[in-house]
């Protein structure tokens, strides 16, 4: 009688054990688990009709352009890369803990400047852009310091004021505006900037967002610091020259380099957000619960068939 209650009492053990075990919750997901069980669906590959490469002497950057927000700035950049207006030109300026910024050494001297050739030298301000029901829009529920609302559009930072009906892109890290001065039709896109510090918001709707860097940031962000006011080199031989900007479209399929990006408007990429909101992998202790617009990264692989086994 013993034994039989003692496995009885086993067995009752076993049954309570895989209840608990079935009712508990899934141990969260990690990023990297996040991505490794992701579908093909969830990633789009780059349009070459809207990719530039930057080739520098240190390696590539892969520019992503945003026509759906600044349609007149993409086209007059690649106006401009398709003239070869960049190949030669140099990064200007790298301001800790800001941008790092390139075009023209002597845009201000006439005699001695690069003509834009069929690009324009004035362009309507695109800070800001309408609403409309085809664009995307994946909204992130915490409250944000500069905007209404903040989300993704496209796999790109992105703002909004519903009330107003304007939507706009976010000065994170690693995305792309047209410098300017004073005049808000200035910034042609013949200088372009990329944030390589804190996200600085307060630009945001002050410039024309053009895109995002989506592969070799690190060649913009590691440069040695401008000397001179507001980082800008001040002797020509610390500036760093551009070999060739191209748009991949006009690049042989064989030397374009292969990528495609987390699209932001599905199930994995909202299991991305929470990986990052809530970090329970075995180093964090106290997850945050919340998660800034600018922190939550939008990641770019080569497609499965050019990755290396």
């Amino acid at each position: 009688m013993k034994k039989r209650v003692t496995a009885l009492g086993t067995a009752l053990l076993a049954m309570a054990i895989a209840n608990a075990t079935a009712d508990s919750p899934a141990k969260p997901q990690t990023m990297r688990q996040v991505l490794d069980a992701s579908k093909p669906s969830d990633w789009r590959p780059l349009d070459p009709a809207n990719t530039l490469y930057m080739d520098l002497p240190s390696g590539r950057v892969v520019i992503e352009l945003a026509p759906a927000f600044a349609p007149l700035h993409a086209a007059n950049i690649k106006t401009m890369v398709r003239e070869h207006y960049f190949d030669g030109l140099a990064i200007l300026r790298v301001q800790d803990n800001f941008v790092t910024q390139w075009g023209d050494p002597d845009a201000e001297t006439p005699a001695k400047a690069r003509s834009l050739g069929n690009a324009s030298k004035t362009l309507a301000p695109e800070f800001e852009r309408a609403i409309a029901r085809d664009l995307p829009f994946t909204r992130l529920l915490h409250g944000d310091v500069y905007a209404p609302a903040v989300g993704f559009s496209n796999s790109m930072p992105a703002a909004r004021d519903e009330k107003a009906g304007k939507t706009w892109l976010a000065h994170c890290y690693g995305m792309v505006g047209a410098g300017r001065d004073n005049g808000v039709e200035t910034g042609s896109g013949a200088e372009l900037y990329v944030v390589i510090g804190q996200a600085p918001r307060q630009l945001d709707r002050n410039i024309a967002v053009v895109g995002r860097v989506v592969r070799g940031m690190e060649l913009l962000a590691a440069l040695p610091r401008g000397t001179g006011t507001l980082g800008f080199y001040e002797k020509p031989e610390q500036r760093l020259s551009i070999k060739s900007i191209r748009l991949a479209a006009d690049v042989p399929v064989a030397e374009r380099t292969p990528l495609e990006i987390l699209r932001t408007d599905t199930p994995t990429f909202a299991a991305l957000i929470e990986s990052r909101r809530n970090r329970r992998d075995d180093w964090y202790k106290l997850p945050a619960g919340k998660i800034d617009l600018c922190s939550v990264p939008i990641p770019a692989r080569a497609p499965p068939s050019h990755a290396t086994h």
